[in-house]
């Protein structure tokens, strides 16, 4: 039963950070025009860069399992916020949806910095909790 465990957490951390690592990338390739969405919604572009580290990087480090527990804890508030500052307006269609889900990620993110990486992960190779 304990291998079935760890090769799903191995699995849940290949899925989980699919969606933050496409985002990074769309935001490193269009810097320019999310820099410009993210300040007309009152969040100021220069914290644009840090968005781009936890959501590239951090998806990353956690498809990896390095610093698991940090990044998970640091994207489940992150994407918490978000929910709160670009999908609370329901009455934009769509918005609901992305707010539920991003209630749904947060859980799954709050769920891994309580659970840890998992045996197949950089952390336990390096035998570090974080």
């Amino acid at each position: 039963m304990k291998k079935l465990e760890d090769i799903g957490f191995l699995v849940a951390r290949i899925l989980m950070p699919v969606l933050f690592i496409v985002a990074g990338w769309g935001k490193i390739t269009g810097y320019a025009g999310t820099q410009q969405y993210m300040e007309a919604m009152g969040v100021p572009g220069f914290l644009l860069p840090l968005t781009i580290l936890l959501e590239f990087g951090g998806g990353l480090a956690i498809l990896f399992g390095f610093l698991t527990r940090f990044t998970a804890i640091a994207t489940a508030i992150f994407t918490l916020i978000t929910a709160f500052v670009f999908h609370s307006n329901f009455s934009v269609a769509g918005n609901d949806i992305n707010f539920m889900k991003n209630l749904t990620i947060s859980g799954g993110y709050l769920l891994l910095f309580i659970t840890g990486p998992g045996a197949y992960s950089l952390d336990r190779l390096l035998n570090k909790k974080w």
